[in-house]
């Protein structure tokens, strides 16, 4: 590895790690959710922004998040017996079953949110428009790189 490339490395893994102990911290600070950082996401993928009224089917959030039906199943089922989702049958066909936050979720979701808002607010307030823009080119191209390679490395699977 070169110096640039050592250097990259080490920077993608402490953002990594960094990002992931904020988010920890968040959740203990409160009080009032029992959730992990886990559960905190899946209840992000339930109450995204892009999800119908009755809320998406297990096999929805499945998919969006990667994670295999079992999982999600077994999940949010957990996230029922906390009382942060609620699982409804579908009216027009019973054997889809809709999931949904309740209040708590939502209330989750939103501090959740929040906390994101806070982060880039504060990161990008350092910054000057072009660094800003700088960034948002180079962490586009990463997410780049790292789509292609996750759906590379699926169909070898």
């Amino acid at each position: 590895m070169n110096l640039f490339e050592k250097e990259l490395n080490d920077l993608l893994v402490q953002a990594y790690r960094s990002i992931e102990l904020m988010e920890e911290q968040m959740v203990c600070a409160s009080k009032h959710m029992n959730l992990s950082i886990s559960e905190i996401h899946l209840l992000e993928a339930v109450g995204g922004d892009a999800v119908p009224e009755e809320g998406p089917t297990v096999s929805t959030v499945s998919e969006r998040l990667g994670i295999s039906l079992p999982s999600v199943t077994a999940a949010i089922n957990k996230l029922v017996k906390k009382g942060y989702v609620e699982k409804n049958r579908s009216q027009v066909d019973g054997r889809v079953v809709h999931i949904k936050l309740t209040r708590e979720g939502r209330r989750a979701n939103t501090a959740h949110r929040y906390f994101h808002t806070r982060m880039v607010r504060a990161i990008a307030n350092g910054l000057s428009p072009e660094e800003q823009s700088a960034m948002l080119k180079g962490m586009q191209k990463l997410n780049l790189f790292f789509n292609q390679n996750i759906n590379r490395n699926e169909g070898e699977t």
